[in-house]
């Protein structure tokens, strides 16, 4: 059983109120987001530790965002990268003068690049949805728009785009199950 369906199975049996099964989750995601973290902090080792527990810490007050039809790695993916940028920001003020340009554009590179092919690969899978179900996605889920300003937008009616946002994001993640 490889890690996401690991994950995915113990965070669900915690969601339902096994508490072993959720304290497995957060072991193992914890193994997996220090070595995320590690690959990203490569100048700053001693700051890994600290930051797995935000990270964690941030992942179990949001454990209710999670959508059991979306990869578990990268929601806490987004939550680690979130945490990471704060600790970032708030060291670049606090230490600005002391590290190099070019160390802080290594680091801000892969996370760039990585985005990049994200929203690339986002785009490509979007592309694969009737306008339907892409469009109350694009303009819910990733502009932030309300369901009756993307009703009055796409003129679709309000139930319509959210059965649209929710068979287009099963869509999505069957299509990304079919894929790994």
């Amino acid at each position: 059983m490889d890690i996401e369906e690991r994950l995915r199975g113990l965070l669900l049996l915690g969601l339902a109120a096994d508490a072993a099964a959720y304290q497995r989750f957060l072991k193992e995601l914890s193994a997996h987001l220090r070595a995320f973290l590690r690959r990203r902090l490569a100048q700053r080792p001693d700051e890994v530790e600290d930051l797995v527990q935000e990270t964690l810490l941030a992942v179990h007050n949001q454990r209710h965002t999670y959508r059991p039809e979306m990869p578990v790695t990268a929601w806490a993916h987004a939550i680690a990268r979130y945490k990471l940028i704060d600790w970032l920001r708030s060291h670049r003020v606090k230490e600005g003068l002391n590290d190099p340009l070019d160390d802080a554009n290594e680091m801000f590179s892969t996370s760039d690049s990585d985005a990049a092919q994200a929203r690339r690969d986002l785009g490509q899978l979007l592309q694969t949805l009737p306008d339907r179900q892409r469009l109350p996605i694009v303009h819910v889920k990733l502009e932030g728009l309300s369901v009756v300003e993307t009703a009055q937008l796409t003129g679709l009616s309000e139930s319509a785009v959210k059965i649209g946002v929710h068979r287009g994001l099963k869509a999505l993640a069957a299509k990304i199950r079919g894929m790994a």
